[in-house]
């Protein structure tokens, strides 16, 4: 599968903000500049996160970039 765009997502819910970029790249996840295992405690939060590209066979095709403000890890 050939993909040459990036995509873009807002989302906002309450006071908190999500902005994430997918584009092609090697499965790299980044959430405010950390690693997602870093930015995560726990690696059931990591799976549930994975849970769409692993369902589509696509977690090594893109890089995924979050930043996110507001809200709390619960």
């Amino acid at each position: 599968m050939l993909i040459s765009e990036d995509y873009l997502a807002l989302g906002r819910r309450k006071t908190s903000i999500a902005q994430v970029v997918m584009k092609k790249g090697t499965g790299k996840i980044t959430v405010n500049g950390k690693d997602v295992r870093e930015f995560f405690p726990y690696e059931t939060n990591v799976m549930d996160l994975m849970q769409p590209l692993v369902a589509t066979s696509t977690e090594t095709t893109f890089d995924i970039e979050v930043k996110v403000l507001g809200g709390v890890l619960s």
